[in-house]
């Protein structure tokens, strides 16, 4: 019968590490010339006038991310350690 020795020395521990997504600060937003209509009436005369611009709508859509990366974790049993035998 033959028995196998098993020697173990530095073994690493619990490692944990987190990639938690920051903070996003974003410039001015620019979604168009933010400019309805434009009506010109010149000289007038001989009874009323009126002048309707309509209805404006504007609509911006943004999607915004803030991906945390990439996180390493090490749990190296490191150097000069002892080692024993199991």
């Amino acid at each position: 019968m033959q028995f196998t020795d098993t020697a173990s020395a530095g073994n690493g521990g619990v490692a944990t590490a987190s990639a938690n997504g920051g903070a996003v600060a974003i410039g001015d937003v620019n979604s168009g010339g933010n400019a309805g209509s434009a009506i010109g009436i010149g000289d007038t005369w001989g009874g009323p006038v009126a002048a309707d611009g309509g209805t404006m709508a504007n609509s911006t859509t943004l999607g915004i991310t803030a991906n945390g990366g990439t996180a390493i974790a090490d749990a190296s049993g490191g150097d000069y350690n002892l080692a024993f035998v199991s």
